[in-house]
């Protein structure tokens, strides 16, 4: 499945299985940030969301709810998301709302969780820094593989795509495969459907004529 399909399908589950404010606050807080951190973020670099959970409810020191934007628990290991903006919300806030939200942060390092900002401003327009940090502190401790099984030929594809420091052409993979171009073209658009090829259209011809490989922490297992 494509991001889109896969985000409303694990969307959708996530706000069936709740009740009361813990869905209303899935189906307000889910906004244009945390979808644009599972686009840019999230997905390329893991082509799934298993384990992942949005707006988690965790009780504070006081017992009171709170929510953080994303939480990814497998195992022992337990990560929090929170998607920050320098905005009104950040400008206007007074004294006693910033720590109490410092506070919060201490309390989920207690409770075990490691805590992660990810800023708005650079999800944005750097999302690839985010990207190369969040792989080297994942990698050690998330060994997920995907849910999806590649065939044969979408690894020789992925593979010879990896291994290109170009951009692929279909037809590279025509001759180095030796397979025809129907086949090709229709290996590649799967390929991009599942995120791990990212298609380039051409200024001139409006065509897509071109695909770079995207890589993921999945892919030291796949390759």
């Amino acid at each position: 499945m494509s991001f889109f399909d896969e985000h409303k399908k694990w969307l959708d589950n996530h706000i069936k299985s709740r009740t009361g404010e813990r869905r209303g606050r899935l189906e307000r807080g889910h906004g244009h940030g945390e979808r644009m951190f599972l686009e840019r973020i999230w997905w390329p670099i893991f082509g799934n969301f298993d384990y992942l959970h949005p707006e988690y409810e965790v009780l504070d020191w006081r017992g009171n709810p709170y929510f953080v934007d994303f939480v990814c628990i497998q195992g022992q290991s337990k990560f929090a998301f929170e998607v920050k903006g320098y905005g009104p919300h950040v400008q206007n806030t007074d004294r006693i709302r910033y720590r109490r939200e410092l506070n919060r942060e201490t309390y989920l390092h207690i409770l075990g969780y490691r805590v992660i900002s990810i800023p708005y401003d650079e999800l944005e327009e750097q999302p690839q820094n985010i990207i190369t940090l969040l792989k080297s502190l994942l990698t050690p401790y998330l060994n997920i593989r995907p849910r999806y099984e590649y065939t044969r030929l979408e690894k020789e594809v992925i593979q010879f795509a990896a291994r290109s420091v170009e951009p692929i052409r279909p037809v590279q993979l025509e001759r180095a495969l030796m397979i025809n171009h129907r086949t090709v073209v229709r290996t590649l658009t799967r390929l991009c459907e599942l995120g791990k090829l990212k298609p380039i259209v051409s200024s001139k011809s409006g065509r897509v004529m071109q695909y770079e490989y995207k890589h993921s922490i999945n892919d030291n297992w796949l390759i």
